[in-house]
């Protein structure tokens, strides 16, 4: 009798267990969501958070706090959210740089893309553009090149951090052309900005979404953009593809990821409501307004676009042989 009893209060804990996960996704959510943001106030990533945090705390119901916790290249951040509990109570915005160039270039990074973070969805796709001090005495791609020619290693060149979309863009535009920067890592995108607009280094290969209001106001110059075609909303800015470089071509995706171990349920309902986040005119507009383009997919589409993303940054850092620690 007493084994008996005992099969069935280890049966019903078990029962207990595998249930809890769908319980607690069913009520999902009942308290407030931290966002975490791994770059400082003022960058690409940042500006994307809180673009979309006002219409998904709506429309979850909750407060969506966000958090900026930058350093180490934004992995610091990411390893964070890759090692909160699996509630969906902390999701972080990663990137090209944290999520898909980061397991080429860091032999110890602490988390596994894939494995140690659940893909919840894209939220935009954002080209790069070379901005410049005003002051620098050139005014397009050909012109950057002989300024950098003429003394090589001189001209800084500005990033949000080693292994960034924006460190490996410059790299690659380095690789194409012969020209010779010296890399500058900030900790994020805002702090390089301030010291390029204040003549303490040369150039930085930025996101437009960052970089467009001080292009439009005058205070940075655009040398050109890293995408096919150029930005309908910076016509006049031309590509480096049309000004001869040909494969500098480099973006940065945007998405929300939640620890790996995250209950689908609430994937999916994270999801779902992303996608109608992304959907409302008032986002759209902000995205198009900086350059951006806005996108949403699946947690399984996004799942396989962060694969073949990985593979893509792998040849291209395997190529240019950059090495981090």
């Amino acid at each position: 009798m007493l084994r008996h009893a005992a099969r069935s209060i280890a049966a019903a804990c078990a029962a207990a267990a595998v249930f809890a996960p769908v319980a607690s996704a069913q009520k999902y959510p009942e308290k407030p969501i931290r966002l975490i943001v791994p770059f400082p106030p003022g960058g690409n990533i940042d500006i994307t958070a809180r673009t979309i945090s006002p219409g998904l705390s709506e429309m979850l119901g909750v407060a969506l706090v966000v958090e900026n916790r930058g350093g180490a290249s934004g992995t610091i951040g990411v390893d964070l959210t890759a090692k909160a509990p699996p509630d969906g109570y902390t999701l972080v915005v990663g990137s090209t740089g944290t999520i898909t160039g980061a397991p080429s270039l860091y032999p110890k990074l602490p988390y596994n893309p894939v494995r140690d973070l659940a893909a919840i969805s894209m939220v935009n796709d954002v080209p790069l553009v070379i901005v410049v001090h005003p002051a620098l005495r050139a005014r397009n791609m050909k012109e950057l090149i002989a300024l950098a020619k003429q003394q090589p290693g001189r001209m800084t060149m500005g990033s949000p951090g080693a292994g960034s979309t924006n460190h490996l863009a410059g790299e690659v535009f380095q690789l194409a052309t012969g020209a010779q920067f010296t890399h500058v890592p900030y900790k994020g995108s805002g702090p390089a900005l301030v010291d390029l607009m204040g003549g303490q280094i040369d150039l930085i290969f930025d996101q437009l979404t960052a970089s467009i209001g001080y292009i439009r106001s005058g205070k940075l110059r655009a040398i050109g953009i890293t995408q096919t075609t150029r930005s309908s909303q910076v016509p006049d800015i031309p590509t480096l593809l049309e000004q001869g470089c040909k494969g500098c071509e480099a973006n940065t995706f945007t998405g929300l990821f939640a620890p790996g171990a995250t209950p689908k349920a609430i994937i999916d309902r994270l999801a779902d409501v992303t996608a109608k986040v992304i959907a409302s005119k008032a986002v759209q507009d902000r995205f198009t307004s900086m350059g951006a383009e806005p996108k949403s997919n699946t947690p399984e589409e996004f799942t396989q676009f962060v694969r073949n993303d990985i593979a893509r940054w792998a040849k291209v850092i395997k190529e240019a042989g950059i090495k981090l620690e």
